[in-house]
């Protein structure tokens, strides 16, 4: 079963809306206000790793995470660079290469 099928991330006016039912275990859910968020990275593993999307927040220390394989992680890709979260130009590097990439960079 991929992650596709489990977790799911949507948005809407007030933020980002993460859900899961992973395989034998709890289901869980929870949201991110746009105006929290205050970094986006984007980790790209490369074909043979798991990328994923990263929101930190002004609330909690650790970030949000999403993989990419989850579905409307494309979609929430395009609304980040809509609200200026996420430069366009560093998404697009991002999708053809490895490594962190964070916006606004450090």
């Amino acid at each position: 079963m991929g992650v596709e099928t489990w977790y799911h991330v949507r948005f809407d006016d007030q933020g980002v809306h993460r859900a899961a039912q992973p395989p034998g275990r709890e289901p869980w859910s929870d949201s991110l206000a746009w105006d929290a968020i205050v970094r986006v990275c984007l980790e790209m593993e490369g074909c043979l790793g798991s990328d994923s999307i990263y929101l930190f927040s002004r609330h909690r220390p650790e970030s949000y995470a999403i993989p990419y394989e989850a579905a409307g992680s494309a979609e929430l890709i395009g609304e980040l660079v809509r609200r200026g979260l996420l430069d366009g130009r560093l998404a697009i590097e991002a999708a053809s290469s490895e490594g962190r990439f964070c916006w606004p960079p450090e």
